[in-house]
């Protein structure tokens, strides 16, 4: 704990007969080193935790002045951030409990006791993403997913239950329970904690890293965490400190009400918009004003969900009154909340804040209207009343469709312009393609038809005044007689069986069913990507037609082929919404003025006839909801069904790997292991693997959804006889490097310019300029001992946190990405597997320099080791012998980021670390 230079700063601290020690941040006030009243809240915390944990070895006394040195023109400093906790979701945490094995399994082979690989902090490990809607629409949806969830993922689940048995401090949600956000708001965030600590009992401020990018919806009660890629977090778990350069805090004063018939998502899409064209990519942003106090929990939760979509690294709200009152609904001890509030007077952080800012942004509630976001970015929000307009505009910018509403037409025989789907002829906007269903019923699909309208993701199943909102705009719509279309695939996922229960207790859940929104299960869903399929007659039809359909999700994440990789268009938008799309059948539609279907008696029924006051939502939720609810189901969060006890899991401290498996596999990071760092050296003689343009996600990079037999990673696990039917997803197969490296840069969507914009995960071999697969043209390159690089536009690696996106990388034999920008999450994850993420100079790009991609490429600069922010030079050679010659700029921020990469990624050096202490 603290040096003997602030050793002052603890203190003891009494509550209800318990004497606690804490670190007193008012201290550091009276020595002079700072203003707290002027300090963000964010800010303070992390300087607690720097305070609490200096030990004049890893965190010193100069990390606390840092820390401390805080100001609105943010000084050049490095803050080394202990968490408390981390958090992990099963397709980020099965690799994360896959490398713990892998480390173990390394000491075990030098000979060194394998516990010395152990979490030095608690984690919880939520499984939520692997549950997919197989079967929805009838009563039994959910146990039937759930079996086929089970069967899919018995070896990954096996895995888990290993490391809950293997770790101390390790505990597994286990499925049908929740979705990892919701479960962390209602439950596991605890905003103060007890812990002990050699033998002391100290309080300390609720803090934490996630391995999925919305881990800041915690910020909603005021607890500072953000997502980290698997890599990081399994560092955090070990007592690595996450080094970190100070942030600037982005202020956001609210103001005003939200309009009578305007939702939280509504204002959270608002909000996204806004931010991103403030620009808050690494800053941290703080929510105040007169407004947070007309925002109830949830809806501040809604907001700070969507952090990553705003692009921030946190977005929090003040704990307050309205915090504790959520504490309370949400079943927590009465005397720890009561612990919350003396705990954070006593350190000054307790109620309305008004500190000094980098930037203060005003945004007024009043402005929030109906709002959705779309076609492929969560921040593209479009006002409800133009999406009529909206959607003919982008088929038109899409190719698809003339100025006349007519196919376009491509070569002048006539034939329509085909897109990415399939080469059959196009389809007029105004006209429909017969399709019979698998059970006979005849449906007509076109251009802009909902084909998949979901009430899932964290972002807002925790919210009851959607949820609710939801359930009555069914229960109106079901009383005048509406019916979702028969092609359309509705479905529920609650995001904890509170959900389920209030809806129940309210009698909504009947209504939603009534529609087709049946409990599908507890997890993601949708939102990842775990949509399901569609009717085959439905996508044969698409293909064959080119057709551009839609779908309608109550999610955060509407990135190109995230939710099926038929569906063109993806909407996101709050439940109520969702519902009334899935009742229209169309995105095409202006609901504001014209009529969502016409009633028993023909006449027509506008989306106002049906939509729920504000009034009758704030009432069903006071009726509908009680603290002993949740209590209730969280009682035995950490027990699982009878599938889940009944599984048969791996015991002992080494993981008994299997080399038949092909869901989990010792990856080779750790296998014939040096115990001296590699270092970095300049780069000779790269290829470039692929040309990017602007914003290619880590989806595009490291794709969730399911794969097909003809790309490589379908190749490996036919080789291996896994029929196409149990592929699963690339998600589920995380533990699996092999599947994972092969899917790499393995999106349908991804556009590798080397191919003159040719969609999927394809690519030149140079210098022979045959086209193969990403895949097999990095192990052409290994085998000729070429080094590789990428090149990208802006916004390289946004979206979720996929540590697989930079291990796979890692893998291909990238040693270097140069882009015009980074997402922070991706960066950090290139830095902890070793790989170089290098910037372009400011108004240069590779298009913009004239570099084709099929130059050899030399970095150099690092003959004499790395610098945080190194500029290196970068030469590109011709095979004529022409040159082009540019700077770029290491983002490498600290000196741990660049031991990071000298070692060959942080888990390498923290393992170096425990292996070197016990042989030495």
């Amino acid at each position: 704990m603290a040096t003997d230079t602030f050793s002052d700063a603890i203190r003891e601290f009494e509550h209800d007969g318990e004497t606690y020690k804490m670190a007193d941040l008012t201290v550091l006030e009276e020595q002079g080193l700072c203003d707290l009243d002027k300090l963000p809240v964010s800010i303070r915390i992390l300087l607690e935790s720097v305070l609490r944990n200096a030990d004049g070895d890893q965190i010193d006394a100069d990390s606390v002045r840092a820390a401390a040195s805080w100001e609105p023109d943010v000084p050049d400093a490095e803050v080394p951030f202990t968490v408390s906790r981390v958090v992990l979701q099963d397709l980020t945490g099965v690799p994360a409990v896959v490398d713990l094995a892998a480390l173990r399994s390394a000491a075990d082979r030098k000979g060194v006791d394998p516990a010395v690989v152990e979490p030095e902090v608690p984690c919880d490990l939520v499984i939520d993403h692997s549950v997919q809607v197989d079967h929805f629409g009838s009563d039994d949806a959910y146990e039937k997913n759930v079996e086929i969830e089970y069967e899919r993922n018995e070896e990954r689940y096996r895995a888990i239950k290993w490391a809950q048995q293997a770790f101390d401090e390790f505990n597994v949600v286990p499925p049908g329970t929740g979705i990892v956000h919701q479960v962390n708001l209602e439950h596991l965030g605890r905003v103060v904690h007890e812990r002990e600590v050699d033998g002391d009992q100290w309080l300390v401020p609720d803090t934490l890293v996630g391995t999925d990018s919305h881990t800041p919806m915690i910020g909603g009660i005021g607890v500072v965490g953000w997502g980290v890629g698997g890599i990081e977090a399994e560092a955090a778990l070990l007592g690595q400190p996450i080094n970190m350069s100070l942030p600037e805090v982005v202020g956001v004063r609210l103001s005003g009400d939200l309009p009578e018939g305007a939702t939280a998502t509504d204002l959270v899409l608002h909000i996204t918009e806004k931010l991103r064209q403030v620009g808050v990519v690494d800053k941290f942003v703080e929510f105040y004003g007169p407004g947070v106090s007309q925002l109830s929990v949830a809806d501040r939760a809604t907001i700070s969900n969507m952090a990553p979509e705003q692009g921030s690294t946190i977005s929090m709200f003040p704990v307050d009154e309205k915090t504790l009152e959520y504490l309370e609904l949400t079943g927590r001890d009465e005397d720890h909340i009561e612990l919350v509030r003396e705990y954070l007077e006593a350190q000054g952080l307790f109620g309305e804040q008004e500190p000094e800012y980098t930037e203060t942004v005003e945004f007024d509630l009043n402005e929030v209207e109906p709002s959705l976001a779309g076609h492929k970015k969560p921040h593209q929000r479009i006002p409800m009343g133009d999406l009529d307009e909206h959607f003919p505009t982008l088929l038109e910018e899409q190719g698809v469709i003339g100025a006349g509403g007519e196919p376009a037409i491509s070569d002048g025989s006539g034939a329509a312009a085909a897109d990415s789907t399939g080469s059959g002829p196009g389809l007029p906007l105004d006209e429909k393609v017969p399709v019979e269903l698998e059970d006979g019923t005849e449906v007509e699909i076109g251009h802009g038809d909902v084909l998949v309208s979901a009430i899932t993701s964290c972002t807002n199943t925790s919210n009851p005044s959607v949820m609710v909102g939801a359930g009555l705009l069914a229960r109106n719509a079901a009383e005048e007689g509406l019916e979702v279309p028969d092609y359309v695939k509705t479905s529920l996922a609650p995001g904890s069986r509170v959900v389920t229960e209030y809806l129940e207790r309210a009698e909504l859940l009947d209504d939603l069913e009534e529609l087709g929104y049946h409990v599908v299960g507890y997890g993601c869903t949708t939102c990842i990507g775990n949509s399901g399929p569609l009717p085959e007659p439905i996508e044969n039809a698409i293909d064959e037609h080119d057709l551009w359909t839609t779908s309608v999700l109550s999610g955060n994440r509407n990135f190109e082929a995230r939710i099926h990789p038929k569906i063109q268009a993806n909407y996101l938008a709050s439940p109520p919404l969702v519902v009334a799309y899935g009742l229209a059948g169309r995105m095409d539609i202006d609901l504001e003025n014209e009529p969502i279907g016409t009633n028993d008696d023909g006449e027509e029924v506008y989306l106002e006839d049906i939509w729920p006051d504000t009034e009758e939502i704030r009432q069903t939720i006071h009726d509908s909801i009680s603290p002993e609810m949740f209590a209730e189901k969280y009682a035995s969060v950490y027990e699982g069904d009878e599938r889940w006890e009944a599984l048969d899991a791996p015991t002992g401290e080494v993981y008994d790997w299997d080399d038949e498996s092909t869901y989990i596999r010792e990856p080779p990071f750790f296998q014939d292991f040096p115990l001296e760092k590699p270092g970095v050296d300049n780069v000779e003689d790269a290829r470039a693997l692929l040309t990017l343009g602007d914003t290619v996600t880590t989806d595009h990079i490291s794709p969730a959804g399911l794969f097909g037999e003809d790309l490589p990673a379908g190749q490996w696990l036919t080789e291996r006889d896994v029929p196409v039917h149990e592929f699963n997803t690339y998600g589920s197969r995380r533990g699996n490097h092999e599947v994972m490296m092969r899917g790499t840069f393995a999106n349908v969507r991804i556009t590798n310019e080397l191919l003159d914009g040719k969609e999927g995960g394809y690519t030149v071999h140079h210098p022979t300029d045959e086209e193969t697969t990403v895949f097999d043209a990095s192990e052409r390159y290994r085998e000729e001992d070429t080094p590789l690089i990428v090149m990208a536009g802006d916004e390289l690696g946004t979206g979720s946190s996929r540590d697989w996106a930079a291990k796979g990388t890692d893998l291909l034999g990238i040693r270097a990405t140069i882009g015009k920008s980074y997402e922070r999450i991706y960066r950090d994850n290139l830095i902890g597997m070793g790989v170089l993420p290098l910037q372009f100079e400011d108004g240069e790009g590779w298009e913009e320099l004239g570099l084709e991609g099929d130059e050899y490429f030399e970095i150099s600069g690092l003959e004499d080791g790395l610098e945080p922010n190194a500029e290196l030079d970068v030469t590109a050679e011709t095979d004529d012998g022409e040159t082009v010659e540019f700077s770029v700029t290491a983002q490498v921020d600290t000196p741990m980021a660049v031991e990071y990469v000298e070692n060959g990624g942080v888990l390498h050096l923290v393992l170096r670390r425990l292996l070197t202490e016990e042989l030495n």
